[in-house]
């Protein structure tokens, strides 16, 4: 895993590197045997879905699945990693590190979820390869970690967009219909799990188990862009272009945001204009807001500008998503016409 500063990344956190590992692991991810799979089953509390698999999926399908398949492995290779640091008290993940929190319990949970992950990623490689579309294998990774704290605070942003991204998934396996329509429900559970594993990586940090009373909704190509900033470049088997979603360039939110009415500074490796340009935000389920961007400074190479956080204007605690777009003064109904305006993005914040 390779080092990477907090100013190449567009989360609102501080970085530095965990050590490596390599697939596949110890049981054979990401191609487990029978025997392989009925222990990652038993470490995971319950079995892969047993119902029949589509044998046809819309090209809608295909890329939703493809994004899904991606992220599922690189949270293997993120909770493996952690595991083992957690396993093995790594400074930084040791008993004194995790305290006040049990190191016995911290294994057991952490345990469970690399397994469930790893029946996740299996589960949609196995909806994929039914339909004679080929599996995602695992890229090489770069985690921006090194404490206990610092893993699970990243954890907490990285599923609270995996929570705005599967809705985005449902409702594009619901207009496909046919062969996809039982995919609504089976991800309905996914999504599910996946609120309960944040709840917990909220918890770890003092905050309370439930952020808001309704999650914010992102985009399939945030997604896509936010899970490549923890993949080594050129280190896919398959090209990510083989999946048809939009790579954004990076929006670095230099400013630690707070729960409040506040001025916000971002940086953007790009030419920007208060005449052109501005801040949209998503937050809870509420619609697109958009502020206009000002103080444009050159510093290294990069555009820094400040924009508006209006944060007590009705934006929920959790994950709010910011995007610098083409277009001034614009109202937008859905994420997907956010992302389609889209220039930088996604700003990762996380409040409260």
């Amino acid at each position: 895993m390779r080092f990477v500063s907090a100013i190449a990344l567009s989360i609102a956190v501080t970085c530095v590197a965990a050590a490596p590992f390599e697939f596949p692991t110890a049981d054979g991810f990401p191609a487990p045997n029978t025997a392989q799979l009925a222990e990652i089953e038993t470490e995971a509390q319950g079995t892969l879905p047993d119902g029949p698999l589509p044998t046809s999926l819309k090209s809608a399908g295909v890329t939703t699945l493809q994004l899904l398949a991606l992220n599922e492995i690189f949270e293997v290779a993120y909770f493996t990693e952690l595991l083992a640091n957690v396993t093995n008290n790594v400074t930084g993940y040791d008993s004194a590190s995790i305290a006040p929190l049990d190191r016995s319990y911290v294994i057991d949970a952490i345990t469970a979820v690399v397994a469930q992950e790893k029946l996740h990623a299996l589960g949609v490689n196995g909806v994929l390869m039914s339909a004679n579309q080929t599996a995602i294998q695992p890229c090489e990774y770069q985690f921006p970690v090194s404490t206990f704290l610092e893993a699970v605070t990243l954890a907490q942003t990285f599923t609270d967009i995996v929570l705005g991204t599967l809705p985005e998934a449902q409702a594009a396996f619901a207009a496909d219909g046919g062969d996809e329509t039982p995919l609504v429900p089976l991800f309905g559970s996914v999504l599910a799990q996946e609120g309960e594993q944040t709840g917990f990586y909220r918890m770890v940090q003092k905050k309370t188990p439930s952020a808001a009373p309704f999650l914010t909704v992102g985009s399939p190509s945030f997604a896509f862009t936010a899970l490549q900033m923890f993949i080594v470049p050129g280190s896919c088997p398959q090209p990510l272009s083989n999946v048809n979603l939009t790579t954004f360039g990076p929006l670095t939110v230099v400013t630690t945001p707070e729960p409040m009415n506040m001025t916000l500074e971002f940086a953007v490796p790009g030419t920007v204009a208060p005449s052109t340009n501005s801040i949209v935000y998503l937050s809870g389920a509420n619609l697109p807001v958009t502020v206009p961007i000002g103080t444009v400074t050159s510093i290294a190479g990069m555009s820094h500008f400040n924009a508006s956080f209006p944060f007590q204007s009705g934006f929920a605690c959790g994950l709010t998503i910011a995007a610098l777009v083409n277009g001034t003064g614009q109202t937008y109904a859905t994420s997907d016409a956010v992302a389609a305006a889209t220039l930088y993005g996604p700003g990762l914040i996380e409040v409260g």
